[in-house]
């Protein structure tokens, strides 16, 4: 799968895996030793988490325990089909105005490495950051 292809499928894939529920097939398009950094990884840890998780194991935890928790108020996926990349990196956009109003506004940054990937990092708007500062134990 040349570069484009491989952008194109991540991109695909891992929303319609987020918006379906669908641990296996968003596992699938991840290396075995790829990073994830996000601020909600951050909320979801005990005090003093980094917000940083190593590994697919750790990764699929992560979602899998947001799977299970539908009504968190993050559960808007509005987004456009665009989508920017360079070189090894992926990027897009859940914007904070929707059709239907307001939705957590993020972006995520993903570096590829042999069509899967790598090091995903996720970059919160002021929605976001708002939400998660009214999660439990924030």
């Amino acid at each position: 799968m040349n570069a484009e292809a491989a952008f194109r499928h991540i991109h695909e894939r891992w929303h319609d895996a987020v918006v379906r529920r669908d641990i296996d097939g968003l596992m699938a398009l991840y290396a075995d030793d790829a990073v994830l950094e996000s601020p909600l990884v951050w909320a979801s840890l005990p005090e003093g988490g980094t917000g940083i998780l190593t590994g697919k194991a750790a990764i699929r935890d992560f979602f899998a325990l947001g799977f299970r928790s539908p009504q968190n108020g993050l559960g808007r996926w509005h987004r456009s089909g665009v989508f920017f990349s360079e070189g090894q990196q992926l990027a897009w956009e859940y914007p904070r105005e929707t059709p239907d109003g307001d939705q957590i506004d993020l972006m995520e940054m993903i570096d590829v490495s042999g069509a899967l990937i790598a090091r995903h990092r996720v970059y919160w708007g002021w929605v976001g950051v708002r939400t998660l500062s009214r999660l439990p134990g924030r």
